[in-house]
């Protein structure tokens, strides 16, 4: 096999920055908004095609629907999940195995530069729902495989990538999926989450969610002191979490570097679905509300889960509240060695990239690192992207950023 001059693949990546705008701009006009599902052939569709114009290898793999309706919420069922999986090179040999998550949140209200999944590329900006969480990234693997696609016969390794769906509501249908099945050829793991290129997460937050179901008695309004209004009991029992059990949790501190200074707390948030309350002259008979646990490091899902338990029970029982409590998900939280030999290959190569090393932190939403990290695999996360503009109105990925993320995936394998 002939030397590969690693100044010459950055160089051939440079190249590919019209391809790589145009991917990214096809991708985001698909609206493959999660957990409904319903165009996510169309973009494992698209992106095989953009990718065999470059000599990629690509194939599509659908999930069994059984597994997919066991695992999504009620409105994604019926709706087929796809795996799309790129490969250049030796497929007995993969180095590095990258990952992107093509779902979306819903693009929502407040757009001017365009609209949703209308994409425009103005000032060396791209804007578009799901252009920095995290279809930047899915172009930046793209662009890589394109670019070492030009050298397959002279490499003696393979690098491949999947695109998977369903992030955003956990995973399950697309990483885990991947893991569980035995998809993944090679030992070390890039997922390209919008990290920012400045730092690379060495782990994650876990997560605990749950809806507080406050119980009542319907009764005609006119006559209300018949029934029990159980959204009055739920302000009740909320003022006691807002006042006590909240800022018991958020006062604790974790030893870890987060993207933020406040990410090293533990948060709770509440609020985030309610439902109650059937028609405006009757008596709500029940209301329920959502809450939002995030876990540093050193938390566990069972530790949390019963604080909240036990605090719920003995305010509802001091109120003379009828509660019920239910998980909904759970992630523990993950952090990893960071002297592992994919971080120091990951901040050798952005030395090249971009002179700067990129800092070693833990990231403070949650990731599908867990999957790869519970299989064992070595596994980072870092990638292109404004994190203050994901799932936000006129969200936006820099193409420098883009760019720069596909070198890194591009000469990554030859430092590992």
């Amino acid at each position: 096999m002939g030397r590969i001059d690693l100044d010459e693949l950055t160089r051939r990546v440079e190249s590919l920055e019209e391809f790589s705008i145009r991917f990214l701009k096809e991708i985001l006009s698909i609206p493959t908004v999660s957990p409904s599902g319903e165009r996510y052939g169309d973009f494992a569709k698209r992106s095989r095609e953009l990718l065999e114009e470059q000599g990629v290898d690509v194939e599509i793999i659908e999930v069994p629907q059984e597994y997919v309706d066991k695992v999504v919420p009620e409105e994604g069922r019926g709706n087929p999940r796809y795996i799309v999986r790129a490969s250049i090179g030796d497929k007995n040999n993969i180095k590095l195995h990258l990952n992107g998550h093509y779902d979306v949140v819903p693009g929502g209200p407040g757009w001017r530069v365009t609209e949703p999944f209308k994409p425009v590329l103005k000032d060396g900006k791209i804007f578009g729902r799901g252009a920095t969480d995290m279809k930047g990234g899915v172009a930046s693997i793209a662009t890589a495989l394109a670019a070492l696609a030009q050298y397959q016969d002279r490499l003696d390794f393979g690098v491949e990538a999947v695109f998977v769906p369903d992030e955003e509501i956990g995973g399950e249908a697309g990483t885990g999926y991947v893991v569980s099945n035995n998809l993944v050829r090679g030992r070390y793991v890039v997922i390209a989450e919008p990290s920012s290129l400045d730092q690379v997460y060495i782990g994650h937050k876990g997560l605990v969610w749950g809806i507080v179901r406050v119980k009542g008695k319907s009764a005609h309004a006119s006559t209300h002191w018949l029934g029990v209004n159980a959204f009055e009991n739920a302000v009740k029992l909320a003022s006691e979490i807002f006042s006590k059990l909240a800022p018991s949790i958020e006062s604790r501190r974790s030893s870890y570097r987060f993207d933020v200074p406040e990410g090293a707390k533990p948060t709770i948030m509440f609020g985030g679905l309610v439902r109650g309350g059937e028609k405006i002259n009757q008596v709500p008979g029940e209301f329920s509300f959502s809450f939002d646990r995030r876990l540093v490091p050193e938390e566990t899902v069972d530790k949390a889960w019963r604080e909240i338990e036990e605090f719920i029970k003995e305010a509802s029982r001091r109120l003379g509240i009828d509660v019920e409590l239910s998980m909904v998900q759970k992630m523990e939280p993950v952090v990893v060695d960071p002297n592992a030999k994919i971080f120091n290959a990951i901040e050798e190569s952005m030395l090249k990239i971009t002179g700067r090393r990129p800092n070693r932190i833990v990231c403070i939403g949650g990731l599908d690192m867990r999957y790869y990290v519970y299989k064992g695999y070595e596994t980072a996360t870092i990638g292109p992207g404004i994190l203050g503009t994901a799932h936000a109105p006129d969200e936006y990925i820099l193409v420098s950023d883009m760019i720069n993320a596909a070198k890194l995936y591009t000469i990554l394998p030859f430092h590992l």
